[in-house]
């Protein structure tokens, strides 16, 4: 009964061994099952998360593409506005250059410089020359004999337009002009056949410039040349009062003269038969003491638009240089968008 028993039992033993045996075999095999489940059930949402980074990176990708668009369209529309303003400096730069501005200042003077008058009284005959002073002109005025306290000297010359002789008296003009210094002269003409007669006269700057000049033919020509001529009618006293107007400009200088003349009719008090003769009256007097100076003085000052020029192409190079440098980041990023979504596709591959 023993032996039989025991085989039995170890029967029995080697069958729970079995069932042991394939119960943990089962048991491990359910636990591999159990854990690639799991682990395929963690496997979606390491893609999702993944997913979710990278539209995430995206995202930002495309904002950081769309901030640096309207930078690079900023600094373009700066670029823009500094061109124009570098022109525009430039262009009144030029103008200023090209039109300087008149400064005008007055100096005053205790005496001037004695004029030279020049007077082409044609057939008329100088009558007297004499200086008075204060305004005071004698009354009684001679029309016979000749007074002369004048320095006056007498060029012949051909005129420079018409190539015709003209004969010149030229008088020293008055200089003091506190005292009102003033030159009175009186012409006489016999009657002609014209309708009016009148004497013309030239200003110049200094008479003694023509009495230093070795050519005094040719200093009366160029006068002519550059001096406005003027004249005074017969019948009247033609008050001729004068102001100097110096003009300096680019090397340059020049004299001209500038005068207020008024007319007064002369009462003739002379028999009948003495007024065949007509009369010519003109004094020559200085205006004010002061020599009006008109100077051209250039606004564009150089160094204020070269600061300006600086300014603007230092502006124009770090605009290229910020532009440059966002086109390499966006193409930078652009590619390292790409690499990302090769690598993604190779992967799901």
């Amino acid at each position: 009964m023993l032996r039989k028993e025991a085989p039995r039992c170890y029967q029995e033993f080697n069958d729970e061994d079995c069932v042991r045996g394939s119960a943990s075999y089962q048991h491990n095999t359910d636990s591999a099952q159990d854990q690639d489940e799991a682990s395929c059930d963690a496997l979606p949402d390491e893609d999702v998360m993944d997913n979710s980074q990278m539209s995430t990176a995206f995202n930002k990708a495309c904002v950081k593409n769309v901030f640096t668009f309207i930078l690079v369209l900023i600094y373009l529309t700066l670029s823009t506005v500094a061109a124009f303003l570098a022109y525009q400096t430039i262009s009144d730069f030029l103008e200023k250059l090209n039109h300087p501005v008149m400064s005008v200042s007055y100096k005053e003077v205790e005496e001037f410089a004695p004029p030279g008058i020049a007077l082409y009284p044609g057939k008329a005959k100088l009558l007297s020359c004499q200086h008075h002073y204060h305004d005071y002109i004698p009354p009684g005025l001679s029309t016979r004999q000749m007074e002369n306290d004048c320095v006056i000297e007498e060029v012949t010359y051909n005129d420079p337009y018409s190539n015709h002789t003209r004969r010149a008296l030229v008088v020293k003009g008055p200089t003091d002009v506190r005292s009102r210094e003033l030159i009175f002269l009186q012409f006489s003409q016999n009657e002609t056949e014209e309708d009016f007669s009148a004497i013309s006269y030239m200003l110049f700057a200094q008479f003694s410039d023509m009495t230093k000049s070795s050519d005094k033919t040719a200093f009366m020509k160029d006068c002519e040349r550059n001096y406005s001529m003027w004249t005074f009618s017969g019948g009247f006293r033609t008050w001729v009062k004068m102001s100097l107007v110096r003009t300096s400009g680019r090397g340059n200088e020049s004299v001209e003269f500038r005068q207020e003349s008024s007319v007064v009719k002369y009462n003739d008090r002379r028999p009948p038969q003495e007024r065949t003769n007509e009369l010519f009256f003109v004094v020559f007097q200085w205006r004010d003491p002061f020599i009006q100076q008109v100077k051209d003085i250039i606004t564009a000052n150089p160094w204020n638009t070269i600061a300006i020029l600086c300014g603007v192409f230092m502006a124009l190079f770090k605009a290229a240089d910020f532009a440059k440098l966002s086109i390499k980041w966006m193409i930078k990023i652009r590619k390292r968008h790409m690499r990302a979504r090769i690598r993604e596709m190779n992967q799901i591959s």
